[in-house]
């Protein structure tokens, strides 16, 4: 894997292009010379708006895609809906996408079934977590019940054999989260490099990155670590190169982002019964229509209909 991004390295972003998404996210993941970040997208729109202001690489959050969907982040959205999400994203941007497959939503034979569908609609790569299915979000309540260390990694197995390096895999324990502390970490990350993850993400609810960085001066760089500092967020990130880690997740931002500015310009427009103050404050027609390229739709209409065409 590491000649893999050193070659994607060597050729330069301009041959972005002759990679496919896993080959790019693979090589991002595995590259030893920088972090490699991550913005979470939950619609084609957010997408956009990532890949607009320079990220290379989406996180398909789950958490995201099922509050856009009205659910709860506890396996309501089903697997089906995620993947249509997740193709509208792919299309929007062209970026490499992670997706967070939660626990893969059952045991080995829907694990596999998800990974063959996010491959067929151009995800680069699928987290699975180590949580039984249903899951909860890892911020809700206490105790959270995992998986089998053996049977998850059969899971992961059932993936790597449908996939094989057509879908990055990245195994994702909740180990710290469920309060099972640092050896039973350590022991489960073990188990699925084994399995044929590709890298692990160690998730932690703590407000300090202590256990993460301890995590990661143990593991000493076995596969790349992934992290999502949802938490912890007032940890430098100059704290996470020196620490070896491969991978920052931005999780959850642009979606709660969004919520709070719609909260805002809905409460400001019923209250003053009025949009002429908020105009200022929010994108212009013209921006929304730049973002989506609605220049190009212009050009295409120039190529591709006869003026006749366009007087109708």
């Amino acid at each position: 894997m590491q000649d893999q991004s050193q070659s994607f390295l060597a050729k330069g972003p301009d041959r972005c292009a002759d990679l496919s998404f896993a080959e790019r996210l693979r090589a991002a993941i595995c590259s030893d010379r920088d972090l490699t970040f991550l913005m979470e997208a939950h619609d084609a729109l957010s997408g956009a708006v990532a890949k607009r202001a320079g990220f290379k690489g989406i996180w398909a959050s789950g958490l995201s895609i099922a509050s856009s969907l009205g659910y709860r982040d506890a396996n309501e959205a089903s697997w089906s809906q995620i993947v249509d999400v997740v193709e509208r994203i792919v299309d929007s941007t062209e970026l490499p996408v992670l997706v967070d497959g939660d626990s893969g939503f059952g045991n080995f034979n829907n694990a596999r079934l998800l990974a063959r569908k996010l491959r067929q609609r151009g995800a680069a790569g699928v987290a699975l977590e180590d949580s039984c299915f249903p899951k909860m979000n890892s911020f809700v309540g206490d105790r959270h019940p995992i998986a089998d260390v053996d049977e998850f990694s059969a899971r992961l197995r059932a993936v790597k054999d449908t996939v094989a390096d057509n879908l990055v895999l990245v195994a994702r324990t909740e180990a710290l989260i469920a309060g099972h502390g640092m050896d039973e970490a350590l022991l489960r990350a073990s188990a699925y490099a084994a399995a044929g993850a590709d890298a692990i993400l160690i998730h932690s609810r703590k407000s300090t990155a202590d256990e993460i960085l301890s995590f990661a001066n143990s593991w000493q760089s076995r596969l790349p670590v992934v992290i999502v500092p949802t938490k912890y967020y007032r940890t430098p990130v100059s704290t996470y190169r020196d620490a070896g880690i491969s991978t920052v997740i931005w999780a959850n931002h642009s979606m709660r982002a969004a919520i709070a500015a719609m909260r805002h310009v809905c409460g400001r427009i019923i209250a003053e019964e009025s949009i002429a103050g908020i105009e200022p404050h929010i994108a212009t027609l013209d921006q929304v229509f730049d973002l989506l390229g609605y220049d190009e739709l212009a050009r295409a209409e120039a190529r591709y209909l006869r003026p006749s065409d366009l007087q109708q």
